[in-house]
């Protein structure tokens, strides 16, 4: 994969095992993805299908665990953005909840923003 896929939040959908699982098809890949989130994560009813994902953006396809009810991911389509570093209400409380818990995303997000 040569370009990097960011999603809404910052995280880049294109290192994310889940995506890229799904995208090369490697059905054990993600049978121990959805074995780690049964053991690691207490997801009972977690499983290959489940852990599938075209990426933040890939519209209607496949979303791994929390990405298809993301607040961040909704709000972010609801405005029409490529992504938070886009939007006019960038820092809002949805935002920062999120990247608060995840440096590497807001370090890009930041970096996008700088750029525009």
């Amino acid at each position: 994969m040569n370009e990097k896929i960011v999603a809404y939040c910052g995280l880049v959908c294109s290192d994310c095992e889940a995506y890229t699982a799904t995208q090369s098809g490697d059905r054990e890949a993600l049978e121990a993805m959805a074995r780690r989130a049964h053991e690691e994560y207490g997801v009972p009813d977690a499983t290959a299908e489940s852990a599938r994902c075209d990426g933040c953006l890939g519209g209607e396809g496949y979303k791994s665990g929390y990405c298809f009810e993301c607040g961040v991911r909704a709000c972010a389509i609801g405005r029409g953005v490529t992504n938070c570093a886009h939007c006019d209400n960038y820092g809002c409380e949805t935002l920062t909840a999120f990247i608060d818990q995840a440096a590497a995303a807001k370090e890009l997000l930041e970096q996008i923003r700088g750029s525009l």
